[in-house]
């Protein structure tokens, strides 16, 4: 049985994005075990003391990592195609046992103790998204590639 997780601090506040991020989590379910945790995340503080907002942060993520295939969204991550993704995903998912954990970070990404727990860097693009824009294209993503590995097309 395929076994995803997305983890991120906080929620998504924009409340056309939370629609969508509904929309694509309702879609995944079919495909297995799949949810999103929101940790907390770092708040009253100002971005000049980004260390602590990222170590705060951190506490709350590090609590859901072990025993997961850990893929951290980061921007100096490694690219893939739709298709690259899904065999990505299929190799891990169902050939490991474990469960794909997909980390995107808050305004200030991921602390770097995070990020080094990662198995891979994943970039979703060149281009820079906000990370409340990214939790949407991510879901999006993710169902292309379950629908690439059941065989079934979708649109491009």
């Amino acid at each position: 049985m395929m076994r995803i997780v997305f983890l991120w601090p906080g929620p998504t506040r924009n409340k056309q994005l939370r629609v969508l991020q509904e929309e694509w989590l309702e879609r995944l379910k079919p495909f297995g075990e799949i949810k999103i945790i929101e940790t907390a995340e770092a708040k009253g503080l100002k971005e000049k003391w980004a260390e602590k907002i990222l170590e705060k942060e951190a506490q709350g993520l590090e609590k859901h990592l072990e025993g997961s295939y850990i893929i951290c969204l980061s921007d100096k991550g490694k690219e893939m195609s739709s298709e690259e993704l899904a065999r990505l995903i299929e190799q891990q998912a169902l050939n490991s046992g474990k469960r794909l954990l997909f980390l995107v970070g808050g305004f200030l990404g991921l602390s770097p103790r995070i990020m080094e727990k990662a198995h891979l860097k994943l970039s979703l693009s060149r281009l820079t998204f906000s990370h409340e824009l990214t939790r949407v294209v991510l879901l999006e993503q993710i169902y292309r590639a379950l629908n690439l590995i059941k065989g079934y097309s979708y649109p491009k």
